[in-house]
C-alpha cells in the first residue's frame, strides 16, 4: 500500500499525485493541515513536518521531497 501526505494547493504534492496516476498506481491521499505545527501525524512517519511524504510500506520506504519521491515512483513503482 502506497500512502502519500499531502496539502490541498500543495504544487510539489500535486506533482507528485500526477505522477503516481500516470503511472497508474493505486494509492491513498491523507490531507494535512495547512499549518507546520499541526502536522503531528506528518512527523510522526517522517520526522519532518513538510509535505509530500510518500509511504510505501510493501518496499519499506517513507521519502520526502518531491523529486525525490517522483524518481522513486518511476524507477521502482511503474
Amino acid at each position: 500500500m502506497v500512502t502519500l501526505y499531502a496539502l490541498d494547493g500543495c504544487p510539489y504534492c500535486e506533482t507528485v499525485h500526477d505522477t503516481l496516476a500516470d503511472h497508474g498506481i493505486d494509492y491513498e491521499t491523507i490531507w494535512t493541515e495547512p499549518l507546520h505545527s499541526d502536522r503531528n501525524e506528518v512527523k510522526r512517519v517522517s520526522g519532518q513536518r513538510s509535505v509530500p511524504v510518500i509511504i510505501d510500506e510493501e518496499r519499506g520506504v517513507t521519502m520526502a521531497e518531491s523529486e525525490n519521491i517522483c524518481s522513486f515512483i518511476e524507477r521502482s513503482l511503474a
